[in-house]
């Protein structure tokens, strides 16, 4: 079910109405069952892969806190963490390394074999959506259980809770259980003030989605399916937008799912915290996809040792990260060209921090430049997170220094406008979330901000619906 469509504007209210009439006992199980019902209605054919997910990791991390046995113990986590990483690769990678195949003839197959022919489809031409985020937090739980952080489930419908809980099902934030669980079961009111900061959360999330993601989306299309047509500065413009609209787009998503918990008393981690206000590539990434940073942190970085090891091995850390987060955004070697710019950048930066050290800089203006050259690194990575490959992205970059058209890329008068009300957002809001910022506010400055972020929905949204970029991943 997609945010910003009418069944999710008729599904949340009721949702919300019928959970606080439920005796709060038995409101995890509608829970339960929203979540499938929220998943269910965008792709159906693939909740067995949910519940697959859900009662292996299960079943695992029980025989995790079962066993006395350390091989057993590790033998059990292998087992959890090779069964994800293997549905990731068959769904997600494995089209990478398979031949082409015509889609008349897959429509074709699948018609005299349905079971055979939707798993075709969905390895050649659908992801199924939101497998990265709910095997991610499926996944975290089972290590916690390893590790000792956590106690095992032992109710699997209460444990089906924490993964299909629906507002951060399909696109995140990646939940932790010991943060999610404790609130699912708790015994929730319905406040005022919830639905106030709710509102307030989804109302940002909208305006970002339909007004800026959507209408930055229009420009990023043009640029980047015919470079070739459009003059230097047009290109470098197309990039800027496609930085603006996956900004827009997925931190629009997590304010929206935030607002919907929030609705139902359960407060969701923070995603984004004005990324591109970032005076370096460092504190970018401690400000951007916070709840996936940090995953990889816990269950990657500091099992490999961390920072506690010599600087050859460190650095051989920082890039492995980097480069298993481009991967794990898609089937393509451009994602991993993506994380390699961020992996190398974030290593420069830690080696010539001595001398330009521009983030931690006293003087302001040492910090501006930091922040732009922090944009200009992230703008030219995004290019291959947009291009289909690498003859896509070195075509795009072509354009820039040798530009085969004139053609200028019009951008019409109310897109800056709103452009300009994003970018007074994110200015204000530095580092801030919208509802504690709104809260210690007089009453005419939040009812101004509700009307011009209303105002702005209602008559510059987007006229081209553009797919949240995130839930291909």
């Amino acid at each position: 079910m997609l945010f910003n469509s009418l069944p999710f504007f008729i599904f949340l209210p009721l949702a919300v109405l019928i959970y606080y009439l439920l005796p709060f006992r038995v409101r995890w199980i509608f829970l339960l069952a929203a979540g499938y019902i929220f998943y269910g209605f965008l792709q159906p054919q693939f909740l067995v892969l949910l519940l697959l997910s859900t009662c292996v990791d299960f079943y695992f991390a029980l025989k995790i806190s079962e066993s006395k046995n350390n091989s057993f113990k590790k033998a059990y986590l292998a087992a959890s963490l090779c069964f994800n990483i293997g549905l990731l690769f068959v769904f997600k990678y494995l089209s990478l390394f398979l031949k082409d195949i015509d889609p008349m003839m897959a429509n074709i197959y699948r018609a005299e074999h349905p079971i055979k022919g939707m798993v075709m489809n969905a390895i050649y031409f659908s992801i199924p959506v939101g497998i990265s985020f709910y095997t991610f937090q499926s996944l975290s739980y089972t290590f916690d259980v390893y590790y000792g952080r956590q106690k095992a489930e032992t109710s699997l419908p209460r444990y089906a809770a924490f993964v299909a809980y629906f507002p951060p099902l399909v696109a995140g934030p990646i939940e932790r259980f010991h943060h999610l669980s404790t609130q699912i079961f708790a015994n929730h009111k319905p406040l005022y003030k919830n639905f106030a900061n709710g509102f307030r959360l989804m109302l940002l999330g909208f305006f970002l989605k339909m007004c800026i993601a959507d209408n930055a989306g229009n420009y990023t299309d043009l640029v980047f399916n015919r470079p070739e047509d459009y003059s230097s500065s047009s290109v470098l413009l197309g990039m800027v937008m496609f930085g603006i609209q996956i900004y827009a787009d997925f931190s629009g998503y997590s304010l929206i799912a935030q607002g919907a918990s929030i609705w139902l008393g359960i407060q969701l981690v923070d995603n984004f915290r004005t990324p591109y206000l970032s005076s370096s590539v460092t504190q970018f990434w401690k400000r951007w996809h916070i709840s996936l940073t940090t995953w990889f942190k816990d269950y990657l970085y500091i099992p490999l040792g961390g920072n506690k090891v010599g600087v050859p091995r460190w650095v051989i850390n920082i890039l492995l990260v980097f480069l298993v987060s481009g991967f794990w955004h898609g089937a393509n070697y451009t994602f991993i060209a993506w994380g390699a710019i961020h992996g190398l950048a974030y290593l420069a930066e830690h080696f010539t921090k001595p001398i330009l050290n521009f983030s931690e800089s006293k003087f302001k203006i040492f910090r501006l430049i930091g922040g732009m050259k922090t944009f200009v690194i992230v703008t030219i990575a995004w290019v291959f997170f947009r291009a289909n490959n690498f003859e896509h992205a070195k075509h795009i970059f072509k354009s820039v220094l040798k530009p085969l058209g004139t053609q200028t890329l019009e951008v019409t008068n109310f897109v800056w406008l709103v452009m300009g009300v994003f970018v007074v957002f994110d200015v204000i809001l530095y580092n801030k979330r919208i509802d504690s910022f709104l809260e210690s506010k007089k009453w005419g400055i939040r009812w101004l901000v509700y009307a011009v972020l209303l105002g702005c929905i209602l008559m510059f949204a987007g006229t081209v619906k553009h797919p949240f970029v995130y839930f291909q991943f």
